[in-house]
C-alpha cells in the first residue's frame, strides 16, 4: 500500500499543482484583460488630448494669420495713402516751380522797418504797390532763383514730413 498511497498523494499533489496553475492562469489572464484594457483607455484619453491640442494650435494659428493679413492690408493701404500724398505734394511743388519760373507767381518778404531795396540788392526787388495783395508794410520781391532755391528746400522738407507721418502711421498699426 505504499506505493498506492504514494501514488494517491502524487495524484493530489499534481491535482493541486493543476489548480493552482489553473487558478494562476486565470489571475493572470484577468489581470492581463485588466491592464490591456485600463492602458487601451489611458492610450484613448491620451489621444483624445493631442488632438484637442492639435485643434488649438490650428485655430490659433488660422487666428494668428487673419491678424497678420488684416495688418497687412492696413499698412498696404496706408503706404498707398502716403504715396498719393508724397504725388500730390511733388505735383503742386511742381506747379509751383513753373509758376515761379514764368514769372506767373512772384515770392515777396515783408520788410521790417523802413528799407529801400533796389533791384538786385541781396536778391531782393521792391514790390510793384498797385499789384500788391498784402496791405500794411514794404514788400521785396524775391529774385526767381532764390524763390526756386526756397521752394526746394521747402520741398524737401515736406517730403520730410510726409515720410516721418508715414513712419508715424506704421509704428501705430504695428501696436494696435
Amino acid at each position: 500500500m505504499t506505493w498506492s498511497r504514494a501514488l494517491g498523494a502524487l495524484a493530489v499533489l499534481a491535482l493541486t499543482g493543476l489548480a493552482f496553475w489553473s487558478t494562476y492562469q486565470h489571475g493572470r489572464s484577468t489581470m492581463d484583460a485588466e491592464w490591456r484594457a485600463t492602458s487601451a483607455e489611458q492610450a484613448e484619453a491620451f489621444q483624445q488630448e493631442r488632438n484637442k491640442a492639435s485643434l488649438a494650435v490650428l485655430d490659433w494659428q488660422r487666428d494668428e494669420q487673419i491678424k497678420r493679413r488684416a495688418l497687412e492690408d492696413r499698412l498696404q493701404a496706408n503706404d498707398e495713402t502716403h504715396y498719393k500724398e508724397l504725388l500730390d505734394a511733388k505735383k503742386l511743388q511742381d506747379r509751383l516751380r513753373d509758376r515761379l519760373a514764368t514769372a506767373d507767381l512772384r515770392l515777396s518778404v515783408l520788410l521790417s522797418g523802413p528799407t529801400t531795396a533796389t533791384s538786385g540788392s541781396g536778391g531782393l526787388r521792391e514790390a510793384t504797390g498797385p499789384s500788391s495783395v498784402v496791405h500794411g508794410g514794404t514788400r521785396a520781391e524775391l529774385d526767381p532763383a532764390h524763390a526756386q532755391r526756397i521752394v526746394g528746400i521747402t520741398s524737401d522738407g515736406d517730403d520730410g514730413l510726409i515720410a516721418l507721418q508715414a513712419c508715424q502711421a506704421y509704428v501705430r498699426e504695428f501696436h494696435k
